[in-house]
């Protein structure tokens, strides 16, 4: 099973397999296409292949469009547009989808005893019991549509780097992760040494731990999934140090797993550590959205209170619960898309609890569809105002934020998203934010930001946390 989980899904084998099959799947459609004339027709043969493969690749960009549409726009499924590779390879897929209709009508249809047409007599299917030609065309052309839907998905899942190995697909290891016990929990009443006072003693752990652990919304009622929380080696020392905090959230839809899987976060901070003597900061990643699909927009509105549960429950039960260094200047929140709109709200409207933010893919600003408009309505009823005084680019224009810091990054081929750093970013600066802003060489709005940007960001983190070098 280990072997299994192991397999990579974005390269190697898989990936050639994928890339066979699917050419494959396209190949034997086009050529079905080549293979069907008219009787009645003059038009050279190319003309005859070319019209009925323009035919079906407008109709599936007309299919394609008004799916997006709907997704972004009637039903707000996404409160943007997805990036142009998703929608090319899924415009194969349907394609696909669409030729494969065509091609089993055609094959039922003469399946009669009908007279051949002229091509008839030659090909793989000549020869073949009229009556079993159209069941062995079903599988054949069954087996070219999956061919081309399994190379679609592999680019699909490439593009996004949520889920490498099997493992992340199936989450198996992620399940596999125990529940935070007692001995990793703060005692009571005992004090940790303060990080620059601590020294590593010999045999310190090489890596950190995972551990799994509920966090109860007490003061805002509301129900998370579960945490996640990464412990650095330092951490499992006697004494313990007084760790730094980062708070992270994932994109939307998506999970707090998908820290784990997509941004490889114990890799990340694993290495940190190494190169800080076993020191990294106490890692949470938390939940804001109760589900994959949900969207809270990480304030308190009609939706959720989820401002509360992220500024009151999440710091009180991290001090409670483990041994970590109360002093805000010490805590800061991040996160990828949606979970890095939600960190700049943590930063900006909360500097007393996270002084610093890492916003990788940043949106503008919260929002549940791409119309503005449905937002405020289903938060706050249509109450602009009061959506209005929540977000980073009010709280920035009205607020001095001196002593705080911002560390931005986008994938350099997600425009949008870069034009939505470099306003941030600006805000920020002018606000009185301590700010770095990167793009993230050949990375789009993928979790590839994400993971590649965490290790600069926590660099900028230490300078600010005195982490020693």
């Amino acid at each position: 099973m280990d072997l299994l989980d192991g397999i990579r899904l974005v390269d190697g084998p898989v990936l050639w397999i994928a890339w066979a099959a699917g050419a494959a799947g396209m190949a034997y459609f086009l050529r079905q296409c080549g293979r069907y004339r008219p009787r009645d027709t003059d038009a050279p043969r190319v003309m005859v292949f070319l019209l009925p493969v323009a035919a079906v690749v407008l109709a599936a960009s007309a299919l394609l469009a008004a799916a997006h549409w709907l997704m972004i726009y009637v039903f707000p499924v996404f409160p943007g547009e997805l990036p142009r590779e998703v929608l090319a390879w899924l415009l194969a897929s349907v394609a696909a989808l669409l030729l494969w209709i065509l091609h089993l009508w055609r094959t039922w249809r003469s399946a009669g005893p009908a007279a051949p047409g002229p091509d008839a007599g030659s090909g793989p299917d000549h020869g073949l019991n009229p009556a079993r030609r159209p069941a062995r065309t079903t599988v054949a052309s069954t087996g070219a549509l999956l061919g081309v839907v399994l190379l679609s998905a592999v680019q699909i899942n490439g593009y996004f780097g949520l889920n490498h190995t099997v493992s992340d697909l199936m989450g198996t290891a992620v399940a596999r992760i125990q529940p935070l016990e007692d001995a990793l929990k703060r005692t009571p009443g005992a004090a940790a040494t303060s990080l620059s006072a601590w020294q590593p003693p010999a045999g310190l752990p090489e890596s950190g731990v995972l551990r799994r652990a509920g966090i109860p919304g007490s003061s805002s009622g509301f129900e998370s999934r579960e945490a996640y929380i990464y412990l650095p080696p330092a951490y499992r020392s006697t004494p313990r140090p007084a760790l730094p905090v980062l708070v992270l959230f994932s994109g939307q839809p998506g999970g707090p797993a998908d820290w784990l899987t997509g941004g490889a976060l114990r890799s990340r901070m694993d290495r940190f550590a190494a190169a800080h003597h076993g020191v990294a900061p106490v890692v949470v990643v938390v939940d804001p959205n109760a589900s994959a699909s949900g969207n809270t927009l990480c304030m308190d509105s009609r939706i959720a209170r989820a401002d509360t549960f992220l500024a009151v429950d999440v710091p009180a039960w991290i001090n409670r619960t483990l041994d970590v260094d109360p002093d805000p200047a010490q805590w800061a929140a991040g996160g990828f898309s949606f979970g890095a709109t939600c960190a700049m709200q943590m930063v900006t409207r909360h500097p007393e609890i996270y002084s610093s933010a890492l916003a990788f893919s940043s949106e503008k600003e919260p929002a549940l569809a791409k119309e503005r408009e449905k937002t405020i309505l289903a938060a706050f009823g249509g109450d602009t105002e009061a959506f209005d005084r929540q977000t980073p680019l009010r709280l920035m224009k009205e607020r001095r934020y001196e002593g705080h810091g911002i560390y931005f990054g986008a994938g350099e081929r997600d425009p949008e998203f870069v034009g939505y750093m470099e306003l941030l970013s600006g805000a920020a600066r002018a606000a009185g934010f301590t700010v770095e802003a990167r793009q993230i060489p050949g990375a789009g709005h993928s979790w590839e930001t994400g993971s590649k940007g965490l290790p600069a960001g926590l660099d900028f983190l230490a300078s600010r946390w005195g982490v020693p070098q």
